[in-house]
């Protein structure tokens, strides 16, 4: 089996032997992958697989099942599906646990069903399990012209919220509002504190990657119990903290990470998305926001993308 090795952060193809199956997973012939800043993070040695999981990159897959374990429905043999991943999705085969996968309806293409279980599940699982997001609130949703941030966009709108979010460029701003965004500001020009200020604007879901200065701001700007979800550092590990603002609002913060969750928390995102959300999947009613298309032999090119924070959307490899 080929798949793409990371040695030395150099990403090369190498051969190993197909996944040995255990009762609960199906073996998956991988059609398309999904690429991730986690990938990227792995590659250089900053991110590595939990114990247990493949140490091939990739969390997220389209493809068709091939094999499955002793204890899986047999109607899921030969079904084109989409997935998480507890990694190995950068390779021909990957093992995956069937109670994650998720049917890839013909309408979609097996790009677009790459692109969706890991910006969907995340996005999902910060606005709604811990964001409490409902009809007539506003969430605030920086990185919005990320893969997470275009997801978020479309199922806050999709539950009626009003959509604010941030981006880098005037054009990944334009690209947000196209996905539904009510208010795009770009961060280098306009202060997003300021903005919501002016525009009498306060959140009550705060979804967040880049965390660092951005604390104290949100805080200033969010709603009385507001929810912020950190998911990721991209402005430093450490910042000072005015907790009187987190006191005075009774602001609630959550640490946030999908990879690192147990396979039945997995298990039960991923159904809790299917029942609020797989109709509108299935039916087209989002942009799977696919910024560009490469062949997996492009992989180092997919990982450039994401590091110079040049992609609008999600890069997805298509395996030949």
């Amino acid at each position: 089996m080929k798949y793409i090795s990371h040695e030395d952060g150099t990403l090369a193809f190498s051969e190993t032997d197909k996944p040995v199956l255990k009762s609960h997973e199906v073996l998956v012939k991988v059609s398309a992958i999904g690429v991730n800043r986690a990938d990227c993070m792995q590659r250089q040695g900053k991110y590595p697989a939990p114990a247990g999981d493949s140490p091939i990159l990739g969390l997220e897959c389209a493809g068709t099942v091939v094999e499955l374990g002793s204890e899986v429905d047999k109607s899921w043999l030969h079904k084109r599906i989409f997935s998480l991943c507890a990694g190995g999705a950068y390779s021909e085969y990957v093992a995956i646990d069937a109670k994650q996968l998720m049917a890839l309806p013909d309408e979609l293409t097996m790009v677009e069903g790459a692109a969706i279980s890991e910006v969907y599940l995340t996005a999902f699982g910060a606005l709604f399990e811990l964001g409490k997001l409902q009809q007539g609130l506003t969430a605030l949703i920086h990185a919005g012209a990320s893969g997470v941030g275009g997801a978020a966009i479309q199922m806050a709108k999709s539950a009626g919220a009003t959509v604010v979010i941030t981006a880098g460029s005037d054009e990944k701003c334009q690209h947000a509002k196209a996905l539904g965004a009510d208010h795009a500001i770009n961060y280098k020009t306009t202060d997003f504190v300021k903005y919501m200020q002016a525009n009498e604007l306060s959140a009550n879901v705060i979804v967040d990657p880049v965390s660092g200065s951005y604390l104290n701001k949100n805080a200033a700007i969010a709603a009385m119990d507001c929810q912020i979800i950190m998911l990721a550092f991209l402005d430093g590990r450490f910042a000072e903290v005015d907790f009187a603002a987190l006191l005075r609002k009774r602001i609630s913060f959550h640490a946030s990470t999908l990879r690192n969750r147990s396979i039945e928390f997995k298990r039960q995102l991923r159904d809790d998305l299917v029942a609020r959300f797989y109709n509108d999947i299935a039916t087209r009613k989002y942009d799977f926001n696919v910024y560009k298309t490469l062949p997996w032999s492009d992989a180092s090119e997919a990982h450039a993308i994401l590091e110079r924070n040049e992609n609008a959307g999600k890069v997805v490899l298509l395996v030949e």
